[in-house]
Protein backbone atom coordinates (compact mmCIF):
# COMPACT_ATOMS: atom_id res chain seq x y z
CA UNK A 1 0.00 0.00 0.00
CA UNK A 2 1.29 3.56 -0.92
CA UNK A 3 1.43 5.82 1.70
CA UNK A 4 0.00 9.58 1.68
CA UNK A 5 3.18 11.98 1.38
CA UNK A 6 2.72 14.79 3.92
CA UNK A 7 4.96 17.87 4.30
CA UNK A 8 5.01 19.65 7.93
CA UNK A 9 5.64 23.91 8.13
CA UNK A 10 6.11 24.72 11.47
CA UNK A 11 8.44 26.85 13.31
CA UNK A 12 8.23 24.82 16.59
CA UNK A 13 10.77 22.27 15.90
CA UNK A 14 9.92 20.07 19.03
CA UNK A 15 5.88 20.23 18.10
CA UNK A 16 7.20 19.45 14.34
CA UNK A 17 9.41 16.27 15.49
CA UNK A 18 6.78 15.48 17.21
CA UNK A 19 3.91 15.40 14.71
CA UNK A 20 6.72 13.97 12.55
CA UNK A 21 6.95 10.77 14.48
CA UNK A 22 3.54 10.07 14.94
CA UNK A 23 2.71 10.23 11.42
CA UNK A 24 5.40 8.46 10.30
CA UNK A 25 4.64 5.35 12.67
CA UNK A 26 1.34 5.12 10.70
CA UNK A 27 1.29 2.24 7.84
CA UNK A 28 -0.48 4.66 5.27
CA UNK A 29 1.24 8.08 6.06
CA UNK A 30 4.53 9.51 5.93
CA UNK A 31 6.27 13.09 6.41
CA UNK A 32 8.70 13.61 2.74
CA UNK A 33 9.65 17.11 4.26
CA UNK A 34 9.68 19.65 7.01
CA UNK A 35 10.04 23.15 6.75
CA UNK A 36 10.42 26.03 9.81
CA UNK A 37 9.10 29.00 8.22
CA UNK A 38 6.64 29.92 5.14
CA UNK A 39 9.30 30.53 2.53
CA UNK A 40 10.90 27.13 3.02
CA UNK A 41 7.39 25.08 3.27
CA UNK A 42 6.95 26.96 -0.56
CA UNK A 43 9.80 26.06 -2.01
CA UNK A 44 9.73 22.26 -0.56
CA UNK A 45 6.19 22.33 -1.61
CA UNK A 46 7.24 23.41 -5.65
CA UNK A 47 10.14 20.54 -5.13
CA UNK A 48 8.19 17.54 -3.10
CA UNK A 49 4.20 17.84 -4.79
CA UNK A 50 3.08 16.34 -1.37
CA UNK A 51 0.22 14.59 -1.16
CA UNK A 52 -0.74 17.11 1.91
CA UNK A 53 0.76 20.31 3.44
CA UNK A 54 -0.03 20.64 7.03
CA UNK A 55 0.56 24.58 7.50
CA UNK A 56 1.04 26.27 10.99
CA UNK A 57 0.04 29.95 10.57
CA UNK A 58 2.34 31.91 13.09
CA UNK A 59 5.61 31.20 10.96
CA UNK A 60 8.61 33.44 10.57
CA UNK A 61 9.47 35.07 6.72
CA UNK A 62 5.98 34.35 5.38
CA UNK A 63 3.05 33.70 7.83
CA UNK A 64 0.84 30.41 7.28
CA UNK A 65 -1.92 32.01 5.55
CA UNK A 66 0.13 34.20 3.12
CA UNK A 67 1.85 31.09 2.32
CA UNK A 68 -1.23 28.51 1.07
CA UNK A 69 -2.27 31.16 -0.98
CA UNK A 70 1.25 31.49 -2.52
CA UNK A 71 0.98 27.34 -3.07
CA UNK A 72 -2.51 27.53 -4.52
CA UNK A 73 -1.90 30.29 -6.28
CA UNK A 74 1.23 28.44 -8.36
CA UNK A 75 -0.43 25.03 -7.43
CA UNK A 76 -4.44 25.06 -7.26
CA UNK A 77 -4.49 21.09 -6.76
CA UNK A 78 -2.52 21.24 -3.71
CA UNK A 79 -4.35 20.16 -0.54
CA UNK A 80 -3.23 22.21 2.84
CA UNK A 81 -4.03 21.74 6.53
CA UNK A 82 -4.60 24.86 8.67
CA UNK A 83 -2.74 23.26 12.11
CA UNK A 84 -3.40 26.57 14.97
CA UNK A 85 -3.52 27.43 18.73
CA UNK A 86 -6.64 29.99 17.31
CA UNK A 87 -10.17 29.42 16.94
CA UNK A 88 -11.21 32.81 16.10
CA UNK A 89 -13.83 33.36 13.12
CA UNK A 90 -11.60 35.58 11.81
CA UNK A 91 -8.98 33.32 11.71
CA UNK A 92 -11.31 30.26 10.43
CA UNK A 93 -12.78 32.25 7.34
CA UNK A 94 -9.08 33.74 6.15
CA UNK A 95 -7.75 30.41 5.76
CA UNK A 96 -10.75 29.22 4.29
CA UNK A 97 -10.60 32.25 1.54
CA UNK A 98 -6.83 31.59 1.19
CA UNK A 99 -7.36 27.65 0.21
CA UNK A 100 -7.19 25.99 3.07
CA UNK A 101 -9.08 22.65 2.71
CA UNK A 102 -9.31 22.00 6.39
CA UNK A 103 -8.19 23.96 9.59
CA UNK A 104 -7.45 21.79 12.92
CA UNK A 105 -6.43 23.00 16.53
CA UNK A 106 -3.87 22.15 17.77
CA UNK A 107 -5.15 21.45 21.19
CA UNK A 108 -7.03 18.07 19.04
CA UNK A 109 -5.88 14.71 20.18
CA UNK A 110 -3.91 12.43 18.26
CA UNK A 111 -6.68 10.33 17.18
CA UNK A 112 -8.74 12.87 16.07
CA UNK A 113 -5.99 14.52 14.20
CA UNK A 114 -4.83 11.12 12.24
CA UNK A 115 -8.61 10.49 11.49
CA UNK A 116 -8.75 14.53 10.01
CA UNK A 117 -5.22 13.81 7.72
CA UNK A 118 -6.75 10.51 6.15
CA UNK A 119 -9.97 12.47 5.50
CA UNK A 120 -8.76 15.24 3.98
CA UNK A 121 -6.00 13.61 1.77
CA UNK A 122 -8.89 11.39 0.65
CA UNK A 123 -10.52 14.75 -0.60
CA UNK A 124 -12.74 15.81 2.37
CA UNK A 125 -13.16 19.35 3.64
CA UNK A 126 -12.18 18.85 7.52
CA UNK A 127 -13.14 21.70 10.28
CA UNK A 128 -13.70 20.55 14.00
CA UNK A 129 -17.13 20.88 14.89
CA UNK A 130 -17.31 24.12 16.86
CA UNK A 131 -16.05 26.09 13.82
CA UNK A 132 -18.08 24.20 11.63
CA UNK A 133 -21.28 25.90 13.11
CA UNK A 134 -19.52 29.01 12.93
CA UNK A 135 -18.84 28.66 9.04
CA UNK A 136 -22.64 27.33 8.79
CA UNK A 137 -23.74 30.47 10.09
CA UNK A 138 -21.65 32.77 8.17
CA UNK A 139 -23.21 31.01 4.87
CA UNK A 140 -26.46 31.03 6.63
CA UNK A 141 -26.36 34.94 6.59
CA UNK A 142 -24.48 35.18 3.20
CA UNK A 143 -27.59 33.20 1.54
CA UNK A 144 -29.94 35.22 3.37
CA UNK A 145 -28.47 38.08 1.43
CA UNK A 146 -30.13 39.38 -2.51
CA UNK A 147 -28.26 36.53 -5.16
CA UNK A 148 -25.81 38.59 -7.16
CA UNK A 149 -25.78 38.34 -10.10
CA UNK A 150 -23.84 35.49 -12.21
CA UNK A 151 -21.73 37.23 -13.56
CA UNK A 152 -20.93 39.24 -10.17
CA UNK A 153 -16.65 39.56 -9.88
CA UNK A 154 -17.19 38.02 -6.14
CA UNK A 155 -17.91 34.93 -8.02
CA UNK A 156 -15.99 35.38 -11.34
CA UNK A 157 -13.24 33.19 -9.98
CA UNK A 158 -14.36 29.57 -10.74
CA UNK A 159 -12.56 28.25 -13.95
CA UNK A 160 -15.16 27.33 -16.63
CA UNK A 161 -13.93 23.32 -15.37
CA UNK A 162 -14.64 24.07 -11.91
CA UNK A 163 -18.00 25.46 -13.39
CA UNK A 164 -19.15 22.48 -15.42
CA UNK A 165 -17.86 20.05 -12.22
CA UNK A 166 -20.11 22.63 -9.55
CA UNK A 167 -23.11 21.63 -12.62
CA UNK A 168 -22.59 18.24 -11.94
CA UNK A 169 -22.08 18.47 -8.40
CA UNK A 170 -25.86 20.27 -8.45
CA UNK A 171 -27.60 17.22 -9.87
CA UNK A 172 -25.82 15.22 -7.08
CA UNK A 173 -23.25 13.67 -9.30
CA UNK A 174 -20.47 11.60 -7.38
CA UNK A 175 -16.87 12.35 -7.89
CA UNK A 176 -16.48 8.94 -9.60
CA UNK A 177 -19.65 9.73 -11.95
CA UNK A 178 -18.20 13.73 -12.85
CA UNK A 179 -14.64 11.86 -13.77
CA UNK A 180 -16.48 9.61 -16.15
CA UNK A 181 -18.56 11.92 -17.56
CA UNK A 182 -15.66 14.69 -17.84
CA UNK A 183 -13.21 12.34 -18.66
CA UNK A 184 -10.95 13.90 -15.67
CA UNK A 185 -8.97 11.62 -13.27
CA UNK A 186 -10.85 11.33 -9.95
CA UNK A 187 -8.13 12.83 -7.90
CA UNK A 188 -8.27 15.83 -10.55
CA UNK A 189 -12.31 16.08 -9.91
CA UNK A 190 -11.49 15.64 -5.91
CA UNK A 191 -8.96 18.81 -6.61
CA UNK A 192 -11.73 20.93 -8.14
CA UNK A 193 -14.58 20.14 -5.55
CA UNK A 194 -12.05 21.55 -3.16
CA UNK A 195 -10.82 24.38 -4.84
CA UNK A 196 -15.06 25.07 -5.33
CA UNK A 197 -15.83 24.79 -2.13
CA UNK A 198 -13.14 27.06 -0.79
CA UNK A 199 -13.81 29.99 -3.55
CA UNK A 200 -17.56 29.81 -2.28
CA UNK A 201 -16.48 29.44 1.28
CA UNK A 202 -19.16 25.86 1.19
CA UNK A 203 -18.68 23.50 3.80
CA UNK A 204 -19.68 20.65 1.83
CA UNK A 205 -21.14 20.12 -1.54
CA UNK A 206 -24.78 20.60 -0.24
CA UNK A 207 -24.26 24.19 0.17
CA UNK A 208 -21.89 24.81 -2.89
CA UNK A 209 -25.18 23.37 -5.16
CA UNK A 210 -27.49 24.72 -3.04
CA UNK A 211 -25.87 27.95 -3.82
CA UNK A 212 -24.89 27.16 -7.97
CA UNK A 213 -28.71 26.52 -8.21
CA UNK A 214 -29.45 30.11 -6.23
CA UNK A 215 -27.20 32.70 -9.05
CA UNK A 216 -28.50 30.12 -11.52
CA UNK A 217 -25.60 27.92 -12.55
CA UNK A 218 -27.96 25.07 -12.50
CA UNK A 219 -31.35 24.28 -13.77
CA UNK A 220 -31.76 20.75 -12.15
CA UNK A 221 -32.36 20.80 -7.98
CA UNK A 222 -29.84 18.62 -6.33
CA UNK A 223 -30.76 15.38 -5.10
Amino acid sequence: MSRARILLADDHELFREGLAGLINAQPDLEVVGQAGDGLEALTLARDLRPDLIIMDIKMPLCEGLETTRLIRTEWPEACILILTVHDEDEKLFEAIKSGASGYLLKSTNSVDFLRVVRNVVAGEAALPPKLASRLLEEFARLANRPAPESSSPEYADLTPRERGVLNLVATGATDKEIAAQLSLSLHTVKSHVRSILSKLHAINRRQAAKFAAQVGWVNKTPR
